[in-house]
């Protein structure tokens, strides 16, 4: 289930406070590839379990959200890294 667009326009970074967008399937894909390779790690350390159907990503790239069952999971400690996942 796709966050709703009105949801999104709204939505930011709870860190940085840069609007979010969501992942394109390129990156998704990559992030899923990450995942099974045992490179993907939330900000508190702990393995992302996937594979994952949404994300949504600031727009400077940086900082990816995970969306579970529609819900964007905007907590900081379950925010992944472009730069952890060596997109940076």
């Amino acid at each position: 289930m796709a966050v709703d667009r009105k949801l999104l326009d709204i939505l930011c970074c709870p860190v940085t406070k840069i609007p979010l967008e969501p992942l394109s399937r390129d990156r998704l894909d990559a992030l899923n590839a990450a995942i099974e390779d045992g490179r993907a790690q939330y900000q508190d350390g702990t393995a992302v379990n996937g594979p994952v159907t949404e994300a949504l990503i600031t727009e400077n790239g940086e900082r990816i959200y995970l969306v579970e069952d529609g819900i964007p999971v905007l907590l900081e400690e379950r925010a992944l890294t472009a730069r952890g996942l060596g997109w940076i």
